[in-house]
């Protein structure tokens, strides 16, 4: 299997000459080559380890669509432009552990360069392989912003419910859930997260005050060497939420915006993904447009 799958050409759509968007600025890469960048993009399409419905094998494509037409300039960092894209990650046949080990092969090779990887998914599943390899030598906590903990036990194998728990079992050191739903985790779910000093801060306590939801997640994982940042963008409201499990209650585009920002400005960062967007599942591209911009918001709070 070959390393990966080779990008599309990006292309911005403005005719504007001074009118910059990410389809003008982000370049085809290798990986030998990626550390001449501040960040690289890497699509995993997959979703065979959803829980309910599937259509996030589609995420990486329509998100690069989207994020291609997105103007570069962020009014507190000023432009993004040193990004890059490695293409897909090849998906295997085979198990959802099959995917998770090849996976994290191409995402160890990864996290040795220099540049912040940026996984666009995929189904959650894919967290557990993109962390993991961090793991190997250094102390490792993260955010995940998401309407569910995702911490559920492997009976019959991993899926997009489990990766938490499989890196908790792998030695993380650290867990943060932004944006968690009330009545959308069981009991047993939570204690397991509080009993080894995570924290949970809810979707309204999030939407209420997003710089004290931030402080609270890394106050949690103030001891770790890297950072890793996960949205899973179902933690969206379900107006906004074109994905496999839409739910009520959630946060707006512009909290989950301001949030990353935040995150990503941490000189800890070592990963970001986007995971379970759903362009099959989506109403208008509502869900894809706000995943393409949260990874800009990622990527300007990296740059400044």
């Amino acid at each position: 299997m070959s390393s990966f799958i080779d990008p599309p050409t990006w292309s911005g759509p403005s005719s504007d000459p001074v009118d910059e968007q990410f389809g003008d600025v982000v370049t085809a890469t290798t990986l030998e080559e990626a550390d001449a960048f501040d960040a690289v993009l890497v699509g995993e399409p997959y979703d065979g380890a959803v829980i309910s419905r599937a259509g996030a094998a589609a995420g990486p494509r329509a998100l690069r669509e989207s994020l291609s037409g997105v103007k570069t300039h962020h009014f507190g960092s000023g432009p993004v432009r040193s990004v890059a894209d490695l293409g897909d990650v090849p998906i295997p046949d085979g198990s959802v552990a099959d995917v998770q080990r090849a996976i994290r092969e191409r995402a160890a090779a990864i996290h040795e360069r220099e540049a912040l990887p940026v996984f666009l998914g995929g189904d959650n599943s894919l967290t557990y392989p993109n962390v993991a390899p961090l793991l190997a030598d250094a102390s490792v906590g993260v955010v995940n912003i998401d309407a569910h903990l995702d911490v559920r036990e492997t009976r019959d194998g991993p899926t997009s419910g489990t990766p938490y728990r499989q890196l908790h079992e792998a030695g993380l050191d650290g867990y943060a859930c932004l944006g968690a739903r009330h009545f959308e985790t069981s009991t047993a779910y939570h204690e397991f997260v509080r009993e080894r000093g995570g924290a949970v801060v809810t979707a309204t306590e999030t939407a209420a005050d997003p710089a004290g939801a931030v402080e609270r997640a890394l106050a949690a994982l103030e001891g770790v060497d890297r950072l890793y940042c996960s949205v899973d963008i179902d933690v969206l409201d379900a107006p906004y939420c074109g994905v496999s499990a839409p739910t009520p209650g959630g946060l707006l585009p512009r909290e989950v915006f301001d949030i990353v920002g935040r995150l990503a400005a941490d000189d800890r960062l070592a990963g970001f993904e986007v995971v379970e967007c759903a362009p099959p599942l989506d109403e208008s591209g509502r869900t894809v447009d706000a995943a393409a911009r949260t990874v800009a918001h990622a990527l300007a709070g990296w740059a400044a």
